[in-house]
């Protein structure tokens, strides 16, 4: 009935996956590995508690009117301020704009730079989120292969030569959906290859700071040398999802341009969540409480791998996580891992199959496993249905 009034956009734009699935997942006797869902316990409810009693009272009626499109000045300083020390970034807060999630940062860099056709690179396989948000500005997705350390670098090469791509979107860091992490050596060939070229590079970073051993932190790509930059991050994993706060930082020419972006989607980002994620930051450790999350996330990432490896036939392959929230595993090929799904709901256990993570899918015999959201031994019991599904596909 409604068919010829919906937009080529909406109509070309399908529908998360992962969002349909947790429709799914709502039975309390699935065990769920599909979300990306931080563990409740690692949220900071008591300090956050706090926050709020100390944000009513210090700022009044501030913390529920409209507010500023770019966000709240010591959010913002507090970003830029943790940049500099992290990453010796020469940034100010008139380099960083508050999104609503990291979601909408990726909703808000399509409306200011895909033209309809224009050519994006991604990841092969990349984060659906973001083939969902630029699908609906009409781009043209242009897959470069992974390797176990980073970017295949004769692929980026071609994709480059025969593309020209104008906006590079990539994970560097314990990348969604494969876990893997690109090596320093890989990072810095990428930059070689890109630096030269008309491109925006945007750096997704979610799961940088879910490092499980105390390696030194591999710089971002080309960090420092180049305008062309755009760094995307969240407070979404490592203080709470639920106040949706996300985070871009840019050259200001670019930042302007978001912002008037931002103006014409939701005038500003919930003013509330951010004085408090505000407070909280300023009032307490974070790096201390990060360490309590790796620490969990760890010992779940182990659970799983350990449960793999026992019940899992010999012939899958999956990764073993050093941080992040995912384990991707691969299965032999031929599986049809649509069925593979179905038998698994059956059974009770609920994974991604990996279609939606690929451009253009055709025969796909991988998954993605979340393992930050249940406990050791719901993580063994839900590895051991899903061998039993695979044994019957």
């Amino acid at each position: 009935m409604f068919n010829r009034f919906f937009s080529k956009r909406i109509k070309n734009t399908p529908p998360s996956f992962i969002r349909e699935i947790l429709k799914v997942t709502q039975n309390p006797e699935i065990i769920s590995f599909a979300g990306g869902l931080p563990n409740p316990v690692s949220f900071p409810q008591e300090e956050l508690k706090i926050s709020m009693n100390r944000i009513a009272d210090k700022y009044g009626a501030k913390i529920y009117q409209y507010s500023t499109t770019m966000g709240l000045d010591s959010l913002r300083q507090y970003i830029a301020d943790r940049y500099k020390k992290l990453w010796g970034m020469d940034i100010t807060i008139e380099n960083v704009i508050i999104t609503t999630g990291s979601q909408q940062a990726l909703d808000l860099i399509g409306k200011v730079f895909v033209d309809e056709g224009d050519n994006v690179m991604v990841e092969k396989p990349s984060y659906l989120g973001l083939l969902q948000a630029f699908c609906l500005y009409q781009a043209n997705f242009v897959p470069v292969s992974l390797n176990d350390d980073g970017l295949d670098i004769d692929d980026l090469k071609r994709v480059i030569s025969e593309y020209k791509p104008k906006v590079a979107y990539l994970i560097p860091n314990f990348q969604n959906p494969t876990g893997l992490t690109y090596t320093l050596e890989n990072r810095e060939k990428v930059f070689d290859v890109i630096k030269d070229e008309d491109l925006i590079l945007v750096q997704d970073d979610p799961y940088g700071e879910l490092r499980f051993e105390d390696a030194e932190r591999i710089p971002y790509i080309g960090l420092n040398k180049s305008d062309k930059n755009i760094y995307l991050g969240s407070f979404s994993k490592i203080v709470t999802p639920g106040m949706r706060l996300g985070y871009i930082i840019a050259n200001k020419e670019i930042i302007k341009m978001l912002e008037t972006a931002k103006q014409a989607s939701d005038l500003h980002s919930n003013i509330f969540g951010q004085y408090l994620i505000s407070d909280y930051l300023y009032n307490n450790d974070l790096d201390k409480h990060i360490e309590k999350i790796k620490k969990l996330y760890k010992t779940q990432a182990a659970a799983m791998v350990g449960a793999m490896e026992e019940y899992f036939p010999k012939e899958v392959k999956f990764t073993r996580p050093k941080g992040g929230m995912f384990s991707w595993v691969t299965l032999k090929e031929g599986t049809d891992v649509l069925k593979l799904f179905d038998r698994a709901i059956e059974k009770k256990v609920a994974f991604v199959p990996g279609h939606p993570f690929y451009v253009n899918p055709q025969s796909v015999n991988t998954l993605r496993l979340n393992y930050t959201n249940a406990d050791e031994n719901t993580i063994k019991t839900g590895i051991i249905r899903l061998a039993e599904a695979l044994g019957e596909v």
